[in-house]
């Protein structure tokens, strides 16, 4: 369990700094992190870094695979990590 609490920290924290960087970078008008990179990051487990970089900074909330697919992988990881540790804990 604290492998994957150190793993979700670091995915979290590199996930939130890439949205930051690619709002920087959009304002900049310099080359960008893809949105593929950005979704993926969020899909291995850094959904919650991500969307408090979206909100945080306004960036991708209008991009509708942003603003309902990010939301939706944090639920996906909440109830796995709850079933996770129910499982590991009962």
């Amino acid at each position: 369990m604290k492998y994957l609490l150190i793993y979700l920290i670091l995915i979290n924290a590199y996930a939130f700094m890439i949205m930051l960087v690619d709002k920087r970078k959009a304002i900049k008008k310099k080359w960008r992190i893809s949105e593929r990179h950005l979704l993926t990051a969020c899909a291995i487990g850094g959904s919650l870094g991500g969307l408090m970089g979206m909100q945080l900074v306004r960036h991708k909330t209008q991009h509708m695979k942003f603003a309902i697919g990010v939301p939706v992988m944090l639920v996906a990881h909440i109830v796995g990590l709850v079933l996770l540790l129910a499982k590991v804990y009962m």
